[in-house]
């Protein structure tokens, strides 16, 4: 039966995306750029064997992409993408056996989807190489400077994707007799090698991950393709006790009381994690940290909530958004919103316009009205595979 190893590039370090780490290992709804990837094609029944090449220099951040993953040891990457796939595949090539087919995919290409994957891999029983593309249906231009001196025939360009996938000893020869040269893709050692190369039209949405805003855009693609969709509420009180300060939804607080309860007693936090639980069917806040364990007394509730999203996000979803309702007289929220705000986006790992924080009172009726505690209500929105 013949075998196809999937070569995830992770090597690259990222100038254009900006700051210290590297995009594959930028923060996507919870989960590192290549986790996303390596998901992919892990889970995808025409992949045998899933091969990382990246910089040891990462270590720590691919070490936190992969845990819990059944994967073997990472390869070394050279100084350009090119020199990392040759060595990904003479790595490939060691093996025994030798994988018959491979796809070649960038780290920084998390939406990849089955289908794409499967036709790729399919194309290779008829020829050596094909690659997922996009046909261009922009109008291009050739510039000079910033003046645009023609218009360019779009007829028959295609934007190339990846995978790229090629019957494995005709890829290797290629690359060991293409070493050195700068060729931009797999494609093109190929097509050089003198390889037909087949299209296989692909997934716009499989877009690469180079600047913040690829992202932003790649978060919003891949929340609203998991089409489960779950809403969970979630209500929580706690009383004043004599103090200096509350913890309202992450956000310390000065004040001349403090909320009694065995954590921090963020009633915010509190509700928000029931919601959450109660999305995916998996209990309440009581039922995972029980008040009566004392290694809870004092605890951040961050903690709480981190665990409820984490549950999510074992499930392959994403917290969608939530909106948090605090009811008391005092103290007032409205200073502390854009804190709060900030502080549930940052814990949940979504946009702050995702973020809901509103304040409201009872008209002094009631325990919350006569000033003897506060409430929260929360709702959200969470999307899972079906």
């Amino acid at each position: 039966m013949s075998t196809c190893a999937a070569l995830i590039v992770a090597a690259g370090r990222g100038e254009r995306f900006g700051g210290e780490r590297p995009k594959q290992y930028q923060d996507l709804l919870g989960q590192p750029v290549l986790r996303h990837t390596l998901d992919a094609f892990l889970r995808h029944p025409a992949i045998d064997l899933v091969q990382v090449v990246n910089q040891s220099v990462h270590r720590d951040w691919y070490a936190a992409a992969v845990a819990g993953l059944d994967l073997p040891d990472p390869v070394e990457g050279g100084a350009d993408r090119q020199e990392s796939v040759r060595r990904g595949l003479e790595h490939l090539a060691a093996r025994s056996p030798a994988p018959d087919f491979v796809l070649i995919h960038d780290a920084a290409r998390p939406l990849v989807d089955e289908a794409t994957i499967a036709a790729v891999r399919a194309a290779l029983d008829e020829g050596p190489a094909a690659i997922a593309a996009v046909p261009v249906t922009d109008t291009l231009k050739r510039a000079e400077g910033a003046s645009c001196v023609a218009t360019v025939d779009r007829s028959g360009l295609w934007r190339a994707l990846t995978p790229q996938g090629f019957r494995f000893p005709d890829i290797l020869d290629a690359h060991r007799r293409l070493a050195g040269q700068t060729l931009t893709d797999d494609a093109a050692v190929a097509e050089r090698a003198g390889l037909p190369v087949r299209i296989v039209p692909g997934n716009p949405d499989n877009i690469k991950v180079t600047t913040p805003d690829d992202l932003s855009r790649a978060a919003l693609l891949r929340a609203s393709a998991l089409p489960d969709i779950r809403t969970g509420q979630g209500f929580d009180v706690h009383r004043f006790a004599p103090g200096d300060h509350v913890v309202l939804c992450g956000v310390r607080i000065t004040h001349e009381q403090r909320l009694e309860g065995h954590s921090d007693a963020d009633v915010g936090l509190h509700a928000l994690t029931d919601a959450i639980l109660g999305a995916i069917g998996a209990g309440d806040i009581g039922s995972h940290f029980p008040p009566s364990d004392p290694q809870w007394r004092g605890a951040d509730s961050a903690l709480f909530l981190r665990h409820a999203v984490g549950l999510v996000e074992a499930r392959g979803g994403v917290v969608s958004n939530v909106d948090v309702t605090i009811v008391c007289e005092r103290p007032k929220v409205g200073p502390h919103r854009d804190a709060m705000t900030a502080r549930l986006a940052d814990l949940l790992g979504i946009p702050a316009d995702r973020v809901g924080v509103k304040a409201t009172t009872t008209e002094r009726l009631g325990f919350t009205g006569r000033g003897e505690g506060i409430a929260a209500l929360a709702l959200c929105t969470v999307r899972l595979p079906s």
